[in-house]
């Protein structure tokens, strides 16, 4: 049974703080000195696919490693209950807050709080905006943009020896996200500059495998093909592999050969999706790397130890496509 955002929250938060937090506080009982862990408060968007799960898999292992306590929050795919969330670990006083914004805007309130209380705030995973960069202590995460651009430029050199027009139907994530808005903007960027690609279809999926079996299944009803508005497509490029892997069926369903009779570009990398990579189903697939928890956590200890960290921290991440040596892919343990 399902319980609500803040119910969960409360509950969390109690009893993480059954262990006084010793980051910048004194024990008033005692001059002996004694270990008091870190407190850090983590607001997650959801777990809405094996990334994400990945994701925050990462964050409390490398907690525990670290003896950070964590208090962790699912903001269940809500703005509104992520700043439920950082507000209560205002009340609480962890020592640091770390969140994953499900959207760029609407952050400057509650983080203006945060830093009223003296409580640093690491953004990870998805970028902010905001009319001060002070409010938060750093980013770290994916250069969404340049992910955008990789699956561009695997297009060009894939179809490097063909004149003809190539139609695109791109399946994006969470408007307003800034791992939508940047896939969107960076594949732009590099493909407008190529008049061979057209963009004949955009929408948004939400990064949710329903959503994107949904959108192919409503274009193959609608037209009993894969086109739109009479016009065949050549390419999808899904913003994440939960949408890829939701439609891949589809399209096997109707006789449609992904990564044959259309070409398919995805972005995560989660075991299944390099699964379908090694049976040809999709042709290129864009790493966007989960695993934050152990560049998280020093990035925590830095700032309790009093020091500033980076604005920004980027991590690394690579491309799998059809023409990489496949049998040399590690496990992704996601």
């Amino acid at each position: 049974m399902k319980l609500h955002c803040n119910k969960i929250i409360c509950s969390a938060i109690l009893a993480a703080f059954v262990v006084l937090s010793g980051c910048a506080k004194k024990n008033t009982k005692s001059e002996e000195k004694e270990f008091k862990p870190i407190i850090v408060g983590f607001s997650q968007i959801g777990s809405e696919s094996a990334w994400r799960t990945c994701n925050t898999q990462s964050m409390k292992e490398a907690a525990a490693v670290e003896d950070i306590q964590l208090v962790y929050a699912n903001a269940e795919q809500k703005q509104e209950n992520q700043i439920k969330a950082i507000r209560s670990f205002i009340v609480y006083q962890v020592d640091v807050i770390v969140f994953i914004p499900i959207v760029q805007d609407g952050w400057d309130n509650v983080l203006r709080e945060a830093k009223e209380a003296g409580i640093p705030v690491i953004v990870i995973d998805r970028s902010i905006r905001t009319s001060d960069e002070s409010l938060y202590a750093g980013y770290l995460g994916s250069d969404h943009t340049e992910e955008g651009r990789k699956a561009a430029r695997f297009l060009q050199r894939k179809f490097s020896r063909v004149q003809r027009p190539l139609n695109i139907l791109e399946i994006r994530g969470t408007d307003g996200s800034s791992a939508a808005d940047g896939r969107y903007e960076g594949f732009r960027e590099v493909i407008n500059k190529d008049s061979r690609f057209k963009i004949i279809h955009s929408e948004s999926g939400d990064f949710l495998r329903s959503r994107g079996k949904e959108i192919v299944e409503r274009i193959l009803s609608v037209n009993g093909k894969l086109q739109i508005d009479g016009q065949p497509i050549d390419i999808i490029f899904s913003h994440n592999d939960s949408m890829t892997l939701g439609f891949l069926d589809v399209l096997a369903e109707h006789g449609i050969r992904g990564g044959k009779d259309v070409t398919i570009v995805s972005v995560d990398a989660e075991q299944a999706a390099i699964n379908a990579l090694k049976e040809k189903k999709i042709n290129c697939v864009v790493e966007c790397n989960p695993k934050l928890g152990p560049q998280t956590m020093k990035l925590v200890k830095t700032l309790c130890n009093k020091y500033e960290i980076p604005h920004i921290t980027r991590v690394d991440e690579t491309v799998f496509t059809e023409y990489d040596n496949l049998s040399e892919i590690t496990p992704r343990g996601y």
